[in-house]
């Protein structure tokens, strides 16, 4: 047994008056529990609950009284558009809840299920869905147990010394994995002290005093670019980065300002955090570490050969030449309970043997296990400041434009954001920027085009499908 989800709020280390700072409002283990409980006896019975996840003590609450309540938690995006928002809410069936911070249970309260297994049981409930893009269509709701989560948090604190000693210092949104299940629930779990900056600015970062700091590439090229600020890094114990791949020049500019090179880890809303670099150790920019405790991984270079099979925690690959480059599959504890209402797309996401694909080209150093991401296997998965995006979503709230003919999204690299959106359109009598409000006001802002190019039809294939290759300067 893994013991409660959330240790810090069962007495384990106390009580602390600056347990948590979110966007510079103070709370204590008790006050977090005290609303939580509020909010679990508000939602006692429903079948999911919906929250407008802002970077707030409300967000914390309403999670935590999720958990309390045993009922699944639907974190979704403040920004979201109302075409997402609604498709959230109908597929999900979640009801809508608004918390007042104020309220406190009149009764203690403890976490429901308090013992959690060590691996996910087949039938476990959930305890989130999250709703990640996909390329074709709307997004898919991703079922996330208790137990995966525990899994993954405890192989994470391993792999990184985190401990309730650790001040953790982030500022990233509350409705993906990196900043809620990462940011938020693995600080009640190790006990280390939460400070959530608000937004992620490195003059916030620097303001903080973590000695745990995580961050995707775009908050760190952005801190690398603030040599002042940076300096002030120089303190904490270990920089994390994650969702996207962190580029040298910025993990060697950190460096040289901080003293820390980023540790660097990979992992998917459907798998949590699979593969990390660790605490202690030198990592190489642009490799992602080995796998965690209890993950097996594998290259499939083509259907039914693997290379690099059965590879886990500590087992081999590194360095990088001779190393076969294919697609990363896995298989452990940390995995999803599956798409939401969706069979057919879970039962797609495995191999026949059971291994989960995860649709990203990589590579397992024949000597260390060391792994490096090299790309995604389709085109259609843009990452862009932490966010994996889909373009087959953008795609198709263009083509709700009444002037929009012919639309295709793609990612292209950006020095800041890692890649940037750029729609080509085949449009008549509207506007780049008009096209790209218009996106805004239906979906999330940040799936928005930063530019759009017009053309007078799009490249496709015999079959009639866009060759975005050919929209990349490709062959």
């Amino acid at each position: 047994m893994l013991g409660d989800l959330l240790t810090a709020l069962d007495g384990t280390f106390g009580d602390r008056p600056d347990a948590l700072r979110v966007a510079g409002r103070p709370a204590s283990y008790e006050d977090l529990l005290g609303a939580a409980g509020a909010v679990a006896a508000d939602i006692a019975g429903a079948p999911a609950v919906a929250v407008n996840a802002t970077a707030s003590l409300e967000t914390v609450a309403a999670v935590v009284g999720g958990l309390l309540a045993g009922v699944p938690v639907v974190p979704v995006p403040p920004d979201a558009g109302t075409a997402e928002r609604d498709h959230i809410l109908r597929d999900s069936g979640a009801v809508e809840i608004a918390v007042d911070w104020s309220r406190r249970s009149a009764a203690p309260v403890r976490l429901a299920g308090a013992s959690v297994p060590s691996s996910p049981e087949p039938g476990a409930a959930p305890a989130l869905i999250l709703y990640t893009s996909g390329t074709t269509g709307p997004p898919k709701g991703v079922v996330l147990t208790a137990a995966a989560i525990a899994a993954d948090l405890d192989a994470l604190a391993t792999a990184w010394q985190w401990t309730a000693e650790d001040t953790l210092v982030h500022g990233l949104p509350l409705f993906h994995v990196h900043g809620l299940v990462l940011g938020v629930l693995g600080a009640l779990r190790t006990g280390s002290r939460l400070v959530h900056t608000g937004r992620p600015t490195p003059e916030a970062y620097a303001a903080a005093g973590g000695s745990l700091y995580f961050g995707v590439p775009t908050v760190w090229s952005r801190i690398a670019a603030d040599p002042g600020e940076a300096a002030a890094l120089r303190s904490a114990r270990l920089l994390v980065s994650g969702s996207a791949a962190l580029p040298a020049p910025v993990s060697r500019a950190l460096e040289g300002l901080t003293g820390h090179r980023p540790v660097e880890r990979y992992g998917m809303t459907e798998t949590l955090i699979t593969v990390s670099g660790r605490a202690g150790t030198v990592p190489r920019p642009g490799t992602v570490g080995t796998p965690l405790p209890g993950i097996r991984t594998r290259i499939v270079v083509e259907a039914g050969a693997g290379a690099g099979a059965g590879l886990g925690s500590g087992a081999g690959a590194g360095g990088g030449d001779g190393a076969e480059i294919g697609e990363l599959q896995l298989t452990g504890p940390t995995l999803f309970a599956g798409y939401l209402n969706n069979p057919e797309a879970t039962a797609a996401a495995y191999t026949a043997d059971g291994w989960f694909r995860t649709g990203d080209i990589a590579a397992i150093d024949p000597e260390d296990g060391v792994h490096r991401i090299v790309g995604r296997a389709s085109v259609d998965l843009i990452k862009s400041g932490g966010y994996r995006i889909g373009a087959g979503e953008v795609e198709n709230a263009l083509l709700d434009h009444p002037r929009v003919r012919e639309a295709a999204v793609v990612g292209v690299p950006d020095a800041d954001l890692g890649q940037r959106i750029v729609a080509f359109v085949v449009a008549e009598g509207v506007t780049g920027n008009e096209l790209t409000d218009f996106v805004a006001d239906r979906l999330a802002v940040h799936k928005r085009p930063r530019e759009v190019r017009f053309l007078a039809e799009l490249p496709r294939n015999a079959m009639g499908k866009p060759q975005k290759k050919l929209l990349l300067g490709g062959g």
